[in-house]
């Protein structure tokens, strides 16, 4: 007789391999070491990435991955980066407990906002983001007593890290900082989206009304990954307030709540480290452009925004990705 029996496949073998490090990923941060050695003067530079990179990760993990439409998530870094700098006026500049203060802070409002957030979709889900982050930029604005307005947070002192490493001029702390926070929120997100969470919030994305009928929490799911984006953006925001050691409304605009959208479009989303290709990318033109043609470099980021969206709808990454024959 022929033996019949059906051996089922391991429900998570799939999660296992994509949970393995891949040479690629290994050789990613191997390179971004490089400019400790080569390139020295782009320190300054390569830490604003780094900082925009983990930005960019944290609306990855609601846009690309559970499918939240966000241009308001500024306001998530916003708060954190006037929470590190008003923790530093009160006279504590440790920047680690600022960091994770700073963190706590966004995602508490993250968390309080989520309720608010899964209530609605599409074009609605659109506008509430966007208002949220006009209604936090005037509040910053008009409370010129806590936030400096338009002159900005002054008299933000970071204290040297473990009372060692002080943010120098060059900035090889600052980069050095930036690229270990931004290491560890990318070991965190892998964990969460190659898990039985992120899969489940993948069939949101994919169909968020199938969800409930699995018997799935949906609206808990969202909650949970918009609350631990927000913290990850606000970590990201007292990322530039600590390297830097200033905070302006900036932090707080539509125009960098565009930005990061921008840099996922152009690196792809639901890939992890398409917000920080798109990140090198973006910054990178926008410092050599901004050089040849200060008034008309968005000219240029347009056009190669056109081109991704044209050639490559699923970002460079995407791209290469397709190239290759990787399996989703």
């Amino acid at each position: 007789m022929t033996d019949t029996t059906y051996s089922a496949p391991d429900p998570h073998a799939w999660l296992k391999r994509k949970s393995r490090w891949s040479v690629f990923e290994i050789a990613f941060w191997l390179v971004a070491l490089l400019p400790f050695l080569f390139l020295p003067s782009y320190l300054t530079l390569a830490s604003q990435i780094a900082i925009a990179a983990l930005f960019a990760l944290s609306v990855d993990l609601v846009l690309g991955y559970a499918g939240i439409i966000t241009l308001g998530h500024a306001m998530f870094f916003g708060l954190g980066a006037y929470c590190a700098g008003l923790i530093s006026k009160a006279g504590w500049g440790e920047p680690l407990t600022g960091l994770l203060l700073a963190g706590a802070f966004a995602g508490s409002i993250g968390y309080v906002t989520s309720f608010m957030i899964v209530r609605v979709q599409h074009l609605a889900l659109l506008m509430i983001t966007l208002g949220l982050g006009f209604l936090t930029y005037e509040l910053a604005n008009a409370m010129t007593w806590l936030t400096g307005g338009t002159d900005g947070l002054q008299g933000v002192d970071i204290w040297p890290i473990f009372g060692v490493f002080a943010f120098d001029l060059w900035g090889y702390t600052a980069y050095g900082y930036a690229l270990v926070i931004l290491f560890l929120g990318v070991f965190v997100s892998r964990r969460i989206v190659n898990s039985a969470f992120g899969l489940s919030l993948r069939g949101i994305r994919e169909n968020v009304r199938r969800m409930p009928a699995i018997g799935s929490d949906y609206r808990g799911h969202l909650q949970k990954i918009y609350t631990i984006s927000a913290a990850m953006a606000g970590i990201a925001g007292a990322l530039l307030t600590q390297t830097t050691e200033t905070v302006s409304l900036d932090t707080l605009s539509f125009q960098r709540s565009a930005d990061v959208v921008v840099m996922l479009i152009l690196g792809g989303t639901g890939r992890l480290y398409g917000g920080i290709v798109g990140a090198i990318i973006f910054l990178l033109a926008r410092d050599q452009l901004s050089d040849m043609n200060p008034q008309y470099w968005y000219f240029w980021i347009g056009v190669l925004l056109m081109l991704v969206v044209l050639f490559m709808p699923k970002g460079i990454l995407g791209g290469l990705a397709r190239l290759v024959g990787e399996r989703e």
